[in-house]
């Protein structure tokens, strides 16, 4: 009987506390007797002293250019925090080296294995091999792509590396035909002078020549 007359007296009302103190609300905009002053502690004026909810999103700054829109970018389709970002974004799992180590000599080193030893966590990605670090075995590499140091490492340890997917070739730029340069244009012009100058002595010597037959005859 003690025991619940101790337990009644804990469930009791009057005794229930919260686990944390509480902080009593903010209650504003009751008058200037309310200790909270004639702006009820808003300011005056501006986008948060209006009535509702203010919310504003991450990263706005009053109208002015948002400052990760100041800052410079990456480019490139592989980079992490290349923009625009769009679905030709390419994406892939990095795994070194020496990650590789949890392989057996001899075993084949595949999307599936790498899961398995929970160096990836699946298969929907490409993987790339890189050069981090060292290898000692003799592996059977089947990666979708390696770099160059990490292929070297792998064929110097006496294995070999197939790729699950043909690298694209790099595509050629077409290259504009250079204009004229502006100092052959004078040349040409003298030289066009000489044949002008030709064409019209012609016409002058006839000139002459008619003018002393019609002397000739008066």
């Amino acid at each position: 009987m003690p025991q619940e007359s101790e337990h009644r007296k804990q469930l009791n009302l009057s005794n229930l506390a919260p686990a944390q103190p509480r902080e009593d609300r903010k209650r504003v905009g009751r008058g200037l007797g309310s200790g909270k002053g004639r702006y009820s502690g808003r300011g005056i004026k501006g986008q948060k002293s209006r009535s509702g909810s203010h919310k504003m999103r991450a990263g706005f700054e009053g109208g002015q250019t948002s400052i990760y829109m100041r800052l410079g970018k990456l480019r490139g389709a592989t980079s992490a925090d290349a923009m625009p970002i769009g679905p030709f974004r390419t994406y892939t799992q990095p795994v070194n080296v020496r990650d590789l180590d949890r392989f057996d000599a001899g075993d084949e080193v595949t999307p599936e294995s790498l899961v398995e030893k929970r160096l990836i966590k699946n298969t929907r990605t490409d993987v790339k091999l890189l050069g981090v670090g060292d290898v000692t075995k003799k592996l059977t590499v089947r990666v979708h792509a390696i770099s160059a140091s990490a292929r070297e490492k792998i064929e110097g340890a006496g294995g070999t590396v197939e790729l699950l997917r043909e690298p694209k070739a790099p595509k050629r730029r077409r290259h504009k035909a250079k204009p004229a340069p502006a100092a052959e244009a004078p040349e040409a012009a003298a030289d066009e002078q000489p044949e002008a100058a030709a064409e019209d002595q012609p016409a002058v010597a006839e000139t002459e020549e008619t003018e002393e037959s019609e002397g000739a005859e008066e």
